[in-house]
């Protein structure tokens, strides 16, 4: 299927939405230009969006890619493509349908179109796919089928005419309703005309409500959802009283048996059988390997639980689904804001680890994420252009996104990171680092650092995974998610079941003499990411029915980034939570 959306110059594009960059910063670029209050008769537009496969979501095309007709107005001069509608595949285009504020329009025809052979065979692949459009009328979003498929004869028919029935309150659209009737049989050669009438009825429902028909209270506060949750909850309070009673108990014993060690001289100290954490104290804070990629992943982790965090807060107040593009635009100003915290986080831990490449360190800290996103997303593209996807990226929007990363995202990494060198960047370890590593004995295999990391993820995940289904339903299939409630709950409960296995972890591999633990910690909370994209096969397996090669590229290449950026998250609670109790065991004991 080929796009016919508007074409446009590239240096223009790119202009502009570079221009749009700024006002994202601004504002956070609001998705429709209106301000949702009409005059009598005052013109209403309807704006066609895209069409795509019923089941295949994010496979969408342009809404005149299929012979479809447009009304007789054909100018208007009020819309504009933000950065994350362009980044999203918005094709909004004028549908040419006349329609004024509270004055009904009887049935209207639009055109009368002849099918031709090509016409019909796209009409009936989209049919057969169970094509549906989705266009929009004051920012409401409205859904209609193609067609369908008589199972009695067997033949595919069109529905040609678009029933409106819309609801004002006041000056303000409250409710859209879209009904599609007029069957007509899809051959070469019939004669087609397609038609569309409007009918205004005032409604009680409120602007402010007016997005409530979206939502599906019954699916996401279903008993399941608040059982996982208290589930959820449960399990962490099982495991901090377990944690504190198994550590405390057993760091109570170490501590009085190293009490009585200090007792003995040295030739009965040599002569006795010494073992445990406290035998790696010289090497316990020995710099990790890859120092620089260690700290530039904690920098980012860090970076990203802001974005999480501030996102989440953002859309409990300000309800950020009810504006087209308005969470991405969110995403995208909060993560460049927050580059200040990458460079302070990533570039103090550097300097405190003894690196000295903090420029390239810096670079790799601010650029990890956005290279990743991009890349995937460079991919994808590919297979989008040559489906003429609505999803493939313009040249201009790449532009936009990389004048971003240049001139906001890498400044502000740099301040934070200048910034943290020189306010916490000195070395304050409790122990003094040994100048020859101690070897490291053997151990039982379950000690070994590639088993705990496999198994460090498996409770973390048990915790989210009932919501993980719930936000996969809202972001692959047709559901509103707006219970960012229980996102912040379950994204807490999170933090703490992985700091709490993480810390567990550690203390076995200290107590096996085993002193890697700054990437044994991070990988074994980032292992949660591995359980989660493991999930999302079964996903995409049993519980939906994409196909294609763009959706699923697209969905297993978006799913294998979300799941490396909650691995990120994730690993960086586990090793700053673990920090601070390695930190806090050995500034308790005496180290001769």
């Amino acid at each position: 299927m080929g796009s016919s959306a508007t074409q446009t110059t590239v240096p223009s594009r790119a202009i502009c939405l570079c221009l749009l960059i700024a006002s994202c910063y601004v504002s956070l670029s609001q998705a429709d230009e209106h301000n949702h209050k009409y005059n009598d008769r005052e013109e209403v537009v309807l704006w066609m969006n895209t069409v795509g496969p019923y089941h295949n979501r994010q496979e969408t095309y342009a809404y005149f890619s299929l012979p479809f007709c447009s009304g007789q107005k054909s100018s208007i001069s009020h819309y504009h493509e933000t950065l994350s509608e362009a980044l999203q595949g918005v094709e909004l285009e004028f549908s040419g349908y006349e329609m004024e504020f509270k004055s009904d329009a009887p049935k209207s025809v639009i055109c009368m179109v002849t099918l031709q052979e090509e016409s019909a065979k796209a009409f009936t692949y989209a049919v057969k796919n169970e094509y549906w459009y989705q266009m929009y009328i004051d920012g409401l979003p409205i859904w209609g089928k193609v067609g369908e498929r008589d199972e009695r004869d067997g033949k595919y028919y069109i529905f040609t005419h678009k029933k409106f029935d819309i609801g004002y309150n006041g000056q303000q659209i409250v409710d859209i309703t879209l009904t599609t009737e007029g069957r007509e049989e899809l051959k070469p050669g019939s004669h087609i005309n397609f038609s569309y009438e409007v009918n205004w009825k005032p409604s009680k429902v409120e602007f402010k409500n007016r997005f409530d028909k979206y939502l599906d209270p019954n699916f996401f506060q279903h008993r399941i959802h608040w059982f996982s949750i208290f589930n959820s909850f449960m399990m962490v309070i099982f495991l901090v009283g377990l944690v504190s009673m198994i550590l405390m108990r057993t760091l109570r014993k170490d501590y009085a048996r190293y009490s009585k060690d200090e007792e003995i001289d040295d030739m009965e100290r040599d002569l006795g059988d010494e073992y445990g954490w406290k035998q790696v104290h010289g090497d316990v804070f020995r710099s990790p390997p890859n120092t620089l990629l260690f700290s530039a992943l904690v920098g980012a982790g860090y970076q990203l639980i802001s974005v999480v965090f501030c996102v989440i807060m953002f859309a409990i107040v300000g309800e950020l689904y009810t504006e087209r593009g308005s969470m991405l635009s969110t995403a995208i100003f909060v993560y460049a804001a927050t580059s200040p915290i990458n460079g302070y986080f990533g570039g103090s831990l550097y300097a405190r680890l003894g690196g000295r490449m903090w420029i390239r360190q810096m670079l790799v800290s601010a650029f990890t994420v956005p290279v990743a996103v991009c890349g995937t997303a460079f991919m994808i593209n590919f297979i989008a252009i040559g489906y003429h996807a609505s999803r493939a990226i313009p040249f201009g929007t790449m532009v936009a996104v990389t004048c971003i990363c240049l001139f906001v995202i890498l400044p502000l990494t740099l301040v934070g990171t200048v910034v943290g060198r020189n306010l916490d960047g000195q070395p304050d370890f409790p122990c003094r680092v040994n100048a020859v590593p101690r070897p490291i004995p053997e151990k039982k295999w379950y000690m070994e650092p590639l088993i705990i990391v496999l198994l460090g993820g498996v409770l973390p995940f048990g915790s989210i995974f009932i919501e993980m289904y719930f936000i996969f339903t809202s972001f692959w299939a047709y559901k509103i998610y707006y219970v960012y409630g229980f996102m912040l709950l379950v994204f807490s409960i999170l933090t703490v079941v992985t700091v709490c296995v993480t810390i567990v972890c550690t203390y076995f591999l200290l107590n096996a003499e085993d002193y890697r633990w700054q990437w044994t910690s991070f990988m074994a909370a980032g292992s949660t990411s591995i359980y989660v994209y493991a999930y999302s096969f079964y996903y995409f397996f049993f519980k939906t029915k994409m196909f294609g090669l763009f959706q699923t590229a697209f969905y297993f290449g978006y799913m294998a980034l979300f799941s490396g950026a909650l691995g990120i998250i994730c690993g960086t609670v586990g090793y700053v939570g673990t920090n601070l109790f390695v930190r806090k065991i050995y500034s308790n004991v005496k180290i001769d």
